[in-house]
């Protein structure tokens, strides 16, 4: 093989074999390390789907404790594990910040054929949110979700998505999860993430 043909190639190789993927770095038994989530974690994974006709019109996201809560005219439903952005702490800056926005906004869209499973979009960014990034000179970014495990995944993966924060902003939960949620919350209910 040429010298020049053989370069690139290799660089290739090297370059596949060392790629970090979020993917590759979760255990790919959706209960081959259950004792990584923590009891109360594994509590919530657990628990039964909600009833047919049940109705979330807010939910309620707890950063720090990575738990959502679905809530119907201020009772509790269900509370839902969540992974969030890979830089959680704090409100969403900049477009790229890897950051889960923080504040009151609405469901203001559902994608039944999303890479993500299923996804309902956040109103993330609101006029401040633009007006901030804007002021300095950056993209507050968009396409905020909650949304399932990739496509071709959610079997492997499962509940292990939330052994890390792995999203770009993002909110994540189980495929089943997304499925209940997608047909439950009703249109332009309001979400409030908090740290």
């Amino acid at each position: 093989m040429k010298k020049r043909t053989a370069l690139p190639l290799f660089a290739i190789v090297i370059l596949s074999a060392f790629g970090v993927n979020f993917y590759q770095n979760l255990p790919t038994n959706p209960t081959a390390h259950a004792s990584a989530l923590s009891p109360k974690q594994l509590k919530l994974v657990n628990q039964p789907p909600l009833p047919t006709g049940t109705q979330i019109d807010k939910l309620i996201v707890y950063k720090s404790k990575r738990e959502m809560h679905a809530l119907h005219q201020g009772s509790l439903v269900k509370i839902y594990p969540i992974s969030l952005g890979k830089n959680p702490i704090g409100h969403k800056e900049f477009e790229g910040d890897m950051k889960t926005p923080e504040g009151v906004y609405t469901i203001n869209d559902r994608n039944a054929n999303s890479g993500y499973h299923k996804n309902l979009g956040i109103s993330y960014p609101n006029e401040a949110d633009i007006a901030y990034a804007k002021a300095h000179g950056k993209s507050a970014g968009g396409a905020i979700k909650i949304h399932g495990i990739k496509n071709g995944l959610g079997d492997i993966i499962g509940a292990n998505h939330l052994l890390k924060d792995w999203t770009h902003g993002c909110i994540a939960v189980t495929d089943p999860e997304i499925d209940e949620l997608f047909v439950a919350v009703v249109e332009n209910a309001v979400i409030e993430i908090l740290p």
